[in-house]
């Protein structure tokens, strides 16, 4: 068995903790692992590793790598140049998965749900292969208990040769999508219906049948890429292909689809109040962390980031802090934070692409103050870690060592700096900042000029494979 873990998506509905180049499956929201790494730890339990192929898009690659560093076969990381949802995504993991075997079956997985219970979790996987190898596409659902109006539905009926391959299998009825909540009691109370969770199986041959009758055009491009000479998915013809998710694209139109009871438990980390319900609460029902002082507060997640949250009289409420932002939100209405991530993105904000700390593979950043001509940015460079050889177009830059030992290449020289020594880079000299020891490394970089964009750096060299083609 093969599995694709789809990890190329921008946590839109964690907004402001997920960003567009820092998203939710890369951040530690439950314990000391992200949630990326913790969904590639579960299907490496019953599947080898070298059978995992990991899609995502380039501008999350190099920290995918750090994060599953020694694990993840480095040929197995597929990569988009821009963002078109899951379908086409699943088309190219299909295609690449094609080019290892002959007909296997595979699993396809989001990264950002939580499941404790591994061996329910896997032996209900197992449990589902026998339909994938009779040629249906498998889904799973989890059994609807309460009317959330969070996930999409799947209506199930009873049918006699599926449940022969599987005794707990039902046929899908119909796929339903987010309800509101009318539609979704009705639901509860007509039985037969379960949450999406988003996870499906099938084989190769099944998904190229279903994908030629149901999803042509994305069938068409398809056929111009070629996964075996590069894992970057050229841009030229996945800008073709439609921005739509497999739901849209296949699972609501095909006519061979199973549904099998996830049997073990499961959270899909999609939005604020399912964070909520999987904190420890205090005895009035709140789940604060971070430098909070809560005054007769029920029922509410209350987060600081950095500074101090004082609540009072806070009921059924989410607060989350971080450096640049602050969310206040009717916790039953956390779904419609995305609204406001969109806004922020038609409006050119980059608040919601990137936080003030910028997460990259060897550390990271912070900017400290900006104004007219100049940037101050906090650089903490990680042991053994080094930044591409690099240029800037429209900008130089001082940088001053505050603890650590820096190595820095400038054009033909090496020089290594100590604490409370300063360095000049002149605009357009190739230079890189390094720390090959085995303290961490900070220092203040002020840059100065017309044009202060991440876009200015032109890479010739970089460990992490960042190099402008």
């Amino acid at each position: 068995m093969y599995a694709i873990i789809l990890a190329g998506g921008n946590g839109s509905r964690l907004w402001p903790i997920s960003r567009e180049f820092y998203p939710k499956q890369l951040l530690k929201l439950t314990d000391n692992t992200s949630l990326l790494q913790s969904t590639f730890a579960r299907i490496s339990s019953f599947i080898e590793p070298d059978n995992i192929i990991v899609n995502t898009n380039v501008e999350l690659a190099a920290n995918v790598k750090i994060q599953l560093e020694k694990k993840l076969n480095e040929k197995n990381l597929l990569t988009e140049p821009v963002s078109k949802d899951t379908a086409p995504a699943i088309a190219c993991g299909i295609k690449f998965i094609e080019g290892l075997c002959k007909d296997d079956v595979v699993l396809v997985v989001p990264s950002d749900h939580v499941i404790k219970n591994i061996d329910k979790y896997a032996a209900c996987v197992k449990n589902a292969q026998k339909l994938a190898k009779n040629g249906y596409i498998v889904t799973f659902g989890v059994e609807a208990k309460t009317p959330d109006t969070g996930y999409g539905y799947i209506e199930s009926q009873k049918d006699a040769s599926v449940e022969k391959l599987c005794a707990k299998a039902k046929k899908v009825s119909a796929f339903k999508e987010k309800p509101n909540e009318k539609t979704a009691k009705a639901y509860i109370e007509n039985g037969g219906y379960f949450w999406n969770s988003g996870m499906f199986m099938f084989t190769v041959s099944t998904f190229k049948k279903e994908m030629a009758k149901h999803m042509p055009e994305i069938k068409a491009v398809l056929e111009e890429i070629d996964l075996k000479k590069s894992t970057t998915i050229p841009f030229m013809s996945y800008d073709k292909m439609p921005n739509i998710s497999i739901d849209y694209a296949l699972m609501e139109k095909s006519d061979n689809l199973v549904v099998v009871p996830l049997e073990s438990d499961w959270k899909d980390l999609g939005s604020w109040e399912a964070i909520y319900d999987i904190q420890e609460k205090d005895t009035k029902g709140n789940a604060i962390a971070g430098k909070v002082i809560a005054k007769n507060c029920k029922n509410s997640l209350i987060y600081s980031n950095s500074k101090l949250i004082s609540a009072i009289g806070a009921e059924n409420l989410v607060v989350v802090e971080t450096s640049d932002a602050v969310l206040v939100c009717d916790k039953d209405k956390t779904n419609t934070v995305k609204d406001v991530y969109n806004d922020l993105k038609k409006m050119n904000n980059d608040i919601y692409m990137v936080h003030k700390t910028v997460y990259r593979p060897w550390g990271y950043y912070k900017c400290l103050e900006q104004g007219e001509g100049f940037l101050t940015k906090l650089i903490h460079v990680s042991p053994r870690q080094q930044l591409s050889y690099q240029m800037h177009n429209f900008r130089s830059e001082h940088w001053v060592v505050l603890s650590g030992k820096a190595k820095i290449l400038l054009e033909d020289k090496e020089y290594v700096l100590n604490p409370g020594q300063s360095i000049d880079i002149p605009l357009k000299a190739k230079h890189s900042l390094q720390n090959p020891f085995f303290d961490d490394l900070e220092i203040i970089e002020v840059q100065l000029g017309n044009k202060l964009v991440e876009e200015d750096i032109i890479r010739f060299k970089d460990i992490y494979g960042r190099e402008n083609k």
